[in-house]
């Protein structure tokens, strides 16, 4: 009997522990002009591509010398908007990374359970939220800026970063935070370690 309850215990607190780290890299996106935004992230609903389209050269960088950049946020309604004028009929787009966007028609009727959640991606082994947000409850830790982005300033705004190198470069200034479970980007141009509440 003792043997029994001792194995019950340990599969409830497994269970537990199984539960909590799954939906430690779950997410709700955001929309942008009505559309679901999945930016290094994975909806968890089948779909299709319907466009893929680049990014293209960024006017106001190029007219500032590549002194200013965009945010993720504006970058990403950029996005949105070539996706929706190569097809109409999207549901949602994905950007994965480097400088492209795919634009997607869901296989599938949505449920509560999965309608606008995606899978984050990890960067340095942690979840990355990027313009979305976790499931689970958290505190901001410590929040910081990108700072210059050089390789667009050194090309004169010919030659940008990606979002993921925008986000890589305040990941590298976040992973020493103590208590850091994983990072959050609203779509500004900065990004802040996260804890979840236990």
């Amino acid at each position: 009997m003792k043997l029994f309850l001792t194995i019950l215990a340990v599969s409830f607190y497994l269970n537990l522990f199984a539960q909590t780290s799954i939906t430690n890299d779950l997410a709700r996106v955001n929309k942008v002009n009505g559309v679901e935004v999945y930016v290094m992230s994975e909806p968890l609903r089948d779909y299709e591509t319907v466009s893929d389209v680049g990014t293209g050269l960024k006017a106001e960088s190029l007219l500032t010398g590549g002194i200013i950049n965009k945010s993720i946020s504006e970058r990403i309604s950029q996005f949105v908007h070539k996706a929706k004028k190569e097809n109409e009929d999207i549901d949602a787009v994905i950007y994965s990374n480097g400088k492209r966007v795919i634009g997607i028609k869901f296989k599938t009727e949505g449920t509560m359970e999965n309608i606008g959640i995606a899978r984050v991606t990890k960067i340095k082994g942690f979840n990355t939220f990027v313009m979305c947000e976790p499931l689970n409850d958290y505190k901001v830790l410590e929040t910081k800026g990108g700072g210059v982005k050089w390789k667009s300033a050194i090309t004169g705004g010919v030659v940008n970063n990606s979002i993921e190198d925008d986000v890589r470069k305040v990941v590298d200034k976040l992973d020493n935070v103590k208590e850091a479970d994983a990072f959050i980007f609203d779509g500004s141009k900065e990004g802040s370690a996260i804890g979840f509440k236990k």
